[in-house]
């Protein structure tokens, strides 16, 4: 938990969030600026994400089969982690005296996990955790923004790929259900990558977004297209948790696999840096791309939730936290 400062230690500002509940529960504050321990990389934080995720926590907008052990995870009456922010991009600031693979001045992005605090000046994540739950960091890649670094390929790009990687889909017909989101846009062009023939589905306004992305083809779930499709698919990735049941019968082959991001992520078991270092040489390759909606500054964080919370971005919502020149 975030500690508010005393007046004696390092500072620095945070989005914090004070209970559960709407957008304005998020204030900006002071609070304790971190210190790395051995293992761990102090990283000044240039630009970290809105994501779904950080609006779900705040918001304590969880299945109710998932409610107690998230709230003993989490925090039964306020967050415990209440520093939210899950993806990051910035520069070592300072490293522990067991940190081996990074110096001073180094340009990363990382994921927090469920240990959150992205959304803040400054933020320490181990060189090499073993589960992404609990932080993953790699050097950035070379032809990307910060702003670009931090747009989920940390979590995105790795949720993506541990449910893809669940089947072989080479020249398999592959259905991706929410493909113009934060995990879709990825999931998209992994699929591509991997030698899928990919359908995504999304709405009017992103059609032409996921074709750019690598999709065949494309339907609108808000037209009638969709309801009059006649073809069926090796694979299904809902990759919002939200495909209707009768779309799912209809759309699946028999024998095919329906893959669910709220079942299939899983708890990140097995996702370790090497995964991040191989969507890093991904991106350097130009096979993957991030996709930005908007970019809020810091202090603009209740707004950037608000958006996020009407569920109709398509991409990554980026908060701008230092200005680099």
């Amino acid at each position: 938990m975030a500690k508010l400062t005393t007046g004696h230690e390092e500072k620095m500002k945070a989005a914090v969030c004070t209970k559960y509940g709407p957008p304005e529960v998020i204030k900006i504050m002071e609070v304790e600026k971190p210190v790395p321990k051995d293992n761990e990389v102090l990283i000044k934080v240039v630009a970290t994400t809105c994501h779904i995720g950080d609006v779900r926590v705040r918001s304590f907008d969880v299945p109710l089969w998932q409610m107690i052990p998230f709230r003993l995870f989490l925090g039964i009456f306020k967050p415990k982690r209440n520093i939210l922010g899950m993806e990051l991009a910035g520069i070592v600031e300072a490293v522990g005296k067991d940190v081996k693979r990074f110096k001073v001045g180094d340009e990363v992005f990382a994921t927090s996990g469920f240990q959150f605090g992205g959304q803040a000046e400054y933020i320490c994540i181990p060189e090499d955790s073993k589960n992404v739950m609990k932080g993953l960091i790699a050097l950035k890649p070379e032809n990307m923004t910060f702003e670009q670094a931090a747009a989920g390929v940390s979590t995105g790009g790795l949720t993506a790929l541990q449910v893809i990687r669940k089947c072989d889909i080479e020249d398999k017909k592959v259905l991706i259900y929410g493909a113009s989101g934060s995990v879709g846009t990825y999931a998209v062009q992994l699929a591509v990558h991997f030698g899928g023939k990919v359908t995504g589905v999304c709405s009017t306004a992103n059609l032409d977004m996921v074709r750019d992305l690598g999709a065949q083809n494309v339907l609108d779930y808000t037209k009638d297209e969709i309801l009059e499709s006649t073809e069926v698919y090796d694979v299904i990735f809902d990759a919002v948790g939200k495909m209707p049941a009768h779309l799912r019968k209809k759309f699946l082959k028999k024998g095919g696999l329906f893959l669910d991001i709220n079942k299939d992520s899983g708890s990140g078991k097995g996702i370790g840096t090497k995964d991040l270092i191989f969507l890093k040489e991904l991106v350097e390759k130009g096979v993957l791309k991030t996709v930005i909606d908007r970019t809020y500054p810091l202090d603009q964080i209740v707004e950037a939730n608000i958006y996020v919370e009407k569920g109709h971005k398509k991409g990554h919502v980026v908060i701008e936290v230092a200005k680099i020149s």
